[in-house]
């Protein structure tokens, strides 16, 4: 075969999905490592014999193979200039067996998915033990590959660990069965004493090939397999073991500086005794957590210091294994955490390490020395060390990690501006100095292109022999992830930071915020992101996808740059929902990405109906509202509806929002009794010209453009509930817009000028001390992201002014937060105000699907349908089946058009609720 087309057409003659199209090249060029590959083709197996089929069209086209989970790896493991193999589709859980603890799954089965399904035996819950910070998305194939550990491996084990039986397919396809397995025991026999002293040190020794598994005394086949990085066989099936799901309680130790942790560890891990043991013992850094606080994340309380140890202990004598700690740890300060909502919280921050690292410094920080581990014992003259070594190179880290196993995750603020020498020579001090502490390279991570260039660091002749030989009789063609452990690729090449911006600079230091660390694609996610990916489980549909296409475009490896096809295939089914503003540890924001994409690509250019129509809707509202009552029945169906749909590019199968009759600003008049006589509105201004100062307001009304023209009940509503509890309201009369339909088709330059007159209008009211009252939230999320204005959200206000709530108590709530609210405002002072006023509420994740004018174009129809399916549509149903009282909330307009269009359920905003 000559070309990416043959082995693409041969694939799909041997019925293996495969693409080697700009844009799925693109989204598999990297993974979430330092390295850019660009594959020849990438198949998606839906099935394990398909593995078969893609090792033989590789081999008979002498193509590589590179197998690839979630694609978290930080190594660089996961790329490949061949076919790369997206295993996410083999996802089944085989077989659970109960009696003895096991679990037979297919090697795209998610770590999350494995645990529901071992937690929900019947015979009481199972969990499977290694947990990495990945688990809500990475594979069991993936953590094979790597011999992943996570934070718990103290207690639980590393997957090779835990690993039964293993299908494999190995590289040599004419090896009879068992010959492969004859081989790798002959290679070990030769060298049987240094191999008993060279390898399984100690239990993050992960660099190389794990060659103490095929000693004789030992001989285990399946666990000497994992970590070997797809170099030697592809997982067809796994068989893991399982452990019993147990109490665990978490004690955090503060210290001055992470060095004084690592100091700590020897003493910690030998604190405990009797009927108890430490299950994690996980290191995190200050900065981390400040991060987090900065970006107005929830951080429990947490003890004196700037460094922390969360120790966590299982066993029935735990309350006592935690005084014994403290007693031996040396802290400045600590804490048992007894809440476990907030130990669950406190192991988010430490699971999103990676990503927030990333940001904690003054430069962005990657990774590239991410994982070398030590003897635990070792832990803290190593970190001196490595600063040391970062101080003499001008460069500084973010520590955090499994502290307890001696293995330390960092990010560093690599300059790259200059090229890749200053990398390599800060990458090759370090494992000259970590050979002094008897360490590994790799600690979890595995070695792949950013460390198997300096395995001869770590390792004699004999053992580099020794690894040329288990290659050998494995894949005897090279043709499994080469590059990688065998024959090296040097680590300063492929590096995705050296490439040259030529687009777009602004926007290219924004999109490589994306580390891929792939928190958007996992498959259940507990917040908003990504809602397309939880709809089509396509890359291309995730932020990370998304991300890595524009980061190609501003290299100049897409022809067409931002106006490429590739581009605007992977934005098309961006729902702009900000989700991963909030949600991505690196703080990607793909909805102002996308938003400058358009405003690029179409700037003097033609755009798409939808984009004058549905774009400039607010401007349609205001010229359309004297008419509503004449129009509305017309655009309720018929032909003027249909022709409407076609000129403004909606979805034929969309109904149209019906104006408000009156609209909101002249409705509110009438409420609160300022009508004048001649039908105008009398409104004080907020310096009180013209009034005394007895006429000021408690409180003032944005009137948003679709409280005013499209749903003004929950204007309405919030006046009434407002002045019930004595105070006095006001709308503000002018009209100003936030901009947002302009700003989410991309016509920035008219939402400027918007935006601009906006400030002028509202500014005076929001500095004038009395609160300003927002009732939609995406423009209230707006205001405040785009134009800085401080309007608040109605459960804010009630919040800080501790309004009376109404008795909720029996009342059953499903909330849809709009996304904006969530990911912008925040909708947790909404949840906690409910469940004050006694509701039960259950918080509705994700999206609903419409977000906007993007539910409502023509082609989006299907994607929109989908998204809601995810979570609303089901979640609705089922709150309903089981008691038709319950109320269904929803503050946004897009969210409540949906749930009226799909489920025919009218949602009320918390003000109606308030207001009942």
């Amino acid at each position: 075969m000559s070309s990416a087309d043959d082995l693409v057409a041969e694939l799909a003659r041997r019925g293996v999905d495969a693409d080697d199209s700009t844009l799925t090249r693109a989204l598999y060029s990297s993974d979430a490592s330092l390295y850019r590959v660009l594959p020849a083709a990438v198949a998606r197996p839906r099935h394990r014999d398909d593995l078969e089929a893609v090792l033989e069209v590789a081999a008979a086209a002498g193509s590589s193979v590179t197998m690839r989970g979630a694609g978290t790896s930080i190594a660089g493991n996961a790329v490949g200039e061949g076919i790369v193999v997206d295993t996410r589709r083999l996802d089944r859980v085989l077989e659970i067996d109960t009696l003895a603890r096991t679990a037979r799954v297919e090697p795209g089965v998610v770590h999350a998915q494995l645990q529901r399904a071992a937690a929900a035996v019947p015979s009481g819950g199972l969990r499977y033990g290694p947990d990495p910070s990945t688990h809500t998305r990475c594979t069991i194939g993936g953590m094979v590959g790597n011999n992943a550990c996570g934070s718990r491996a103290l207690g639980y084990g590393r997957t090779a660990d835990t690993i039964v039986e293993v299908d494999v397919l190995w590289g040599d396809r004419t090896a009879r069965t068992g010959e492969v397995e004859a081989r790798l025991a002959a290679v070990v026999a030769r060298e049987l004493a240094h191999v008993r002293t060279s390898f399984g040190r100690f239990s993050r020794q992960v660099s190389g090939y794990s060659l103490e598994h095929l000693l004789p005394e030992r001989l285990a086949v399946p666990q000497f397999f994992a970590g070997s990085e797809g170099t030697l066989g592809l997982l067809r099936e796994v068989v893991v073991s399982l452990v019993p799901e147990e109490a665990r309680d978490l004690l955090v130790l503060g210290y001055p500086s992470m060095v004084d942790a690592a100091d700590a560890v020897p003493a910690i891990l030998g604190g405990v005794a009797g009927d108890a043991r430490i299950v994690a013992c996980e290191g995190l850094d200050a900065r981390i957590v400040e991060l987090v606080r900065a970006r107005g994340g929830a951080v429990p309380e947490l003890p004196r210091g700037s460094g922390w140890l969360f120790v966590e202990v299982a066993g029935p004598e735990r309350a006592g294994a935690l005084s014994s700690v403290v007693a031996v740890a040396g802290a400045l300060d600590a804490r048992v955490v007894g809440s476990v909502a907030e130990a669950a919280a406190l192991w988010r921050i430490r699971e999103d390490g990676a990503g927030l690292a990333a940001r904690s410094l003054g430069r962005p920080a990657h990774s590239g020395w991410e994982d070398a581990a030590v003897p635990p014992d070792r832990l803290g003259a190593w970190l001196r060390d490595f600063d040391a070594l970062l101080r003499e190179h001008r460069l500084d880290g973010v520590p955090y990690g499994h502290f307890g196993d001696g293995c330390v995750h960092v990010r560093i603020d690599f300059d790259f501006s200059g090229g890749p020498q200053a990398f390599r020579e800060f990458l090759v001090a370090c494992a000259e100095r970590l050979r002094e502490h008897g360490g590994s390279l790799s600690g979890e991570h595995g070695d792949g292109r950013a460390r198997s260039e300096l395995l001869p660091l770590m390792y004699d002749e004999t053992s580099l022999a020794l690894f040329a030989a288990v290659k050998h009789a494995c894949d005897p063609k090279g043709l499994l992830n080469p590059g990688v452990l065998v024959d090296p690729r040097p680590f300063d090449a492929d590096l995705r930071p050296v490439r040259p911006v030529l687009l777009a600079p602004d926007l290219a230091a924004e999109v490589h915020r994306c580390t891929g660390v792939g928190k958007c694609v996992a498959p259940a996610p507990a917040g908003v992101m990504c809602p397309s990916y939880v709809a089509t489980r396509d890359e291309k549909d995730s932020t990370r996808g998304r991300a890595r296409v524009l980061q190609e475009a501003v290299t100049g490896a897409l022809p067409g740059g931002l106006a490429d096809p590739a581009v605007h295939e992977a934005l098309d089914l961006c729902l702009s929902c900000k989700g991963c503003l909030s949600d991505c540890p690196t703080g990607v924001d793909m909805a102002e990405y996308k938003s400058e994409v358009l405003h690029q690509t179409y700037s003097r250019r033609r755009r798409p109906r939808s984009h004058y129509a549905l774009g400039a809707l607010p401007r349609w509202a205001r010229w359309g509202a004297p008419l509503a009552r004449l129009g509305n029945p017309a655009l309720r169906g018929g032909p003027l509806a249909k022709l409407a749909k076609v000129v403004a590019g909606v979805d034929e199968r969309r109904s149209l929002p019906v104006l408000a009759s009156p609209r909101f600003r002249k409705a509110s008049a009438v409420v609160t009794g300022r009508l004048s006589a001649g039908g105008g509105l009398d409104t004080p201004s907020p310096s009180g010209s013209g009034y005394s100062s007895t006429e000021t307001p408690d409180v003032w009304v944005w009137a948003d453009s679709f409280t005013e023209y499209f749903r003004t009940g929950p204007g309405l509503a919030a006046i009434g509930y407002l002045e019930g509890a004595g105070l006095t309201v006001r709308v503000i009369d002018e009209p100003a817009c936030c901009a947002l339909t302009w700003t989410s088709t991309g016509q920035r330059d008219t939402a400027r000028k918007i935006l601009d007159r906006t400030r002028e209008v509202l500014t005076p009211y929001v500095d004038s001390g009395v609160p300003v009252l927002g009732i939609e939230p995406s423009c209230t999320a707006a205001l405040r992201s785009d134009a800085g204005l401080g309007v608040v959200t109605l459960g804010e206000l009630v919040t800080r002014l501790d309004l009376p709530l109404p008795d909720l108590n029996g009342v059953s709530v499903v909330a849809q937060p709009h996304c904006h609210h969530s990911s912008v405002l925040g909708w947790a002072t909404d949840h906690a105000l409910l469940e004050r006023a006694g509701a039960t509420v259950t918080v509705v994740p994700g999206c609903c699907g419409l977000a906007g004018n993007w539910g409502v174009e023509k082609g989006h129809y299907e994607a929109s349908v989908a998204v809601a399916e995810s979570h609303l549509l089901p979640a609705v149903r089922s709150a309903l089946e089981a008691d038709p009282a319950t109320v269904v909330l929803a503050d946004g307009l897009s969210c409540a058009l949906q749930l009226d269009d799909l489920a025919q359920v009218q949602a009320l905003h918390l003000a109606e609720l308030l207001g009942r």
